[in-house]
């Protein structure tokens, strides 16, 4: 019986619907597409990010042990635990390890704000795409369009260069750096010798991503405010002698 009800549910909602997909290929359909495109990418390559950061651990009745640390979205560093030299923890001398530094506002700033971009791309291409006529009939929904554009590109420009930030920090907690703060290492006959860490060239690209969400919504803040009132408004005024 839920067939029968399908159709009485969805007539509503396509009511007045005329389907258009031509507004992908103008300005304002084509930027809402990459801006949908972008924040994909965003969620992609911070989200999705694992690595690890290894020492080379010489001590009591261990040579040369490689240990890792894990690490990964949203970069609570400070949880990240290096693994153990050995069972003894090298004559009782090793004690537990952690990186420093916990990045998860950053990163979850980054990524939340990409996931909400993300649902209302969607939400303004099926509206220019059905309903582009009640749009562009409707001087509000412009208005509204035209802020939530300008918001969201100051929230790109500030969540990007704040995310830039945080990686720089990561990249710091994580290198060749930790070594000088592990007590663990400065114990009588114990060396530490920084091996290796993943690479974050895949977390470099979601800045660069980041930014070029931030110019996109800035260049359809200009896109929308050329079908509000405001624009033809001021077209008034300056073409009035």
């Amino acid at each position: 019986w839920p067939w029968f009800l399908l159709p009485a549910l969805v007539s509503p909602m396509m009511v007045g619907s005329r389907m258009d997909f031509s507004m992908l290929l103008e300005p304002l359909g084509f930027v809402k597409v990459l801006e949908w495109l972008f924040a994909i990418f965003v969620f992609a390559t911070c989200g999705g990010f694992q690595g690890e950061t290894a020492l080379l651990v010489s001590c009591k009745g261990v040579v040369n042990k490689t240990i890792t640390a894990a690490f990964a979205y949203p970069f609570r560093l400070n949880t990240v635990v290096f693994s153990a030299p050995d069972p003894k923890g090298c004559g009782g001398t090793w004690t537990d390890v952690y990186l420093m530094g916990n990045f998860s506002s950053s990163a979850q700033f980054f990524v939340t704000l990409a996931a909400l971009v993300f649902l209302y791309c969607i939400t303004a291409l099926v509206v220019y795409i059905g309903y582009y006529h009640v749009y562009q009939q409707n001087s509000k929904f412009p208005v509204i369009d035209l802020s939530i554009s300008a918001l969201t590109a100051f929230l790109w420009l500030i969540s990007t260069f704040v995310w830039a930030k945080a990686l720089a920090d990561i990249k710091v907690s994580t290198g060749a750096s930790i070594i000088p703060g592990i007590e663990s290492c400065k114990a009588p006959g114990t060396t530490c010798h920084f091996l290796s860490v993943t690479s974050m060239g895949i977390l470099n690209v979601s800045v660069v991503f980041g930014l070029l969400s931030m110019i996109l919504w800035a260049g359809n803040v200009w896109l929308v405010y050329k079908d509000t009132n405001l624009h033809n408004q001021w077209n008034r005024i300056s073409e009035s002698p």
